[in-house]
């Protein structure tokens, strides 16, 4: 089971959503999950992870199954030595799933990773991965669902995390 998250700030509340999947070209998701927490801290700039990564943490406890890959809103890291959200939630997790960061900008100084094309789009995404080699990332990130830019299931995660009731 593959799981997408997105964490939505509003005032003093996070509200972390996932979308739990089998196959990377599913269309729909396997289960949808959302869980509004207190914000665990304020906006840090360049600690982003001190605010996000708790959200994911509560999340992931709850969820029915324990994922197989995890596809982040974010950089896995800023190069070899700047670890970012997803470098930190794969050691979190002891290193036993797999991580992609998949962001819709580039970071200047952020070891990019791989950038990658869908539909007609003329602007990247840009893909690290921890845990599976970068090309497997970019390969399984095609290979989703949708004719646009951001794939399917990864609109659907930030729709429920920005529209939860």
């Amino acid at each position: 089971m593959k799981a997408c998250f997105d964490v939505y700030y509003q005032g003093s509340t996070a509200t972390v959503a996932c979308v739990l999947f089998d196959d990377w070209s599913q269309e729909e998701a396997s289960h949808e999950q959302v869980l509004t927490l207190d914000t665990p801290s304020d906006y840090e700039p360049g600690q982003f992870y001190k605010r996000e990564l708790p959200c994911l943490l509560a999340l992931i406890e709850a969820l029915p199954e324990c994922p197989d890959t995890i596809l982040v809103d974010g950089y896995v890291s800023f190069g070899s030595d700047r670890p970012g959200l997803g470098k930190r939630l794969y050691d979190e997790l002891k290193q036993a799933i797999p991580v992609i960061g998949i962001a819709k900008s580039e970071f200047e100084t952020a070891d990019t990773g791989t950038k990658i094309l869908r539909g007609e789009s003329e602007r990247p995404l840009f893909l690290t991965a921890v845990g599976m080699e970068g090309k497997d990332a970019a390969a399984a990130i095609q290979k989703m669902h949708g004719p646009y830019r951001m794939p399917t299931l990864l609109k659907r995660v930030d729709h429920l995390s920005r529209n939860a009731e």
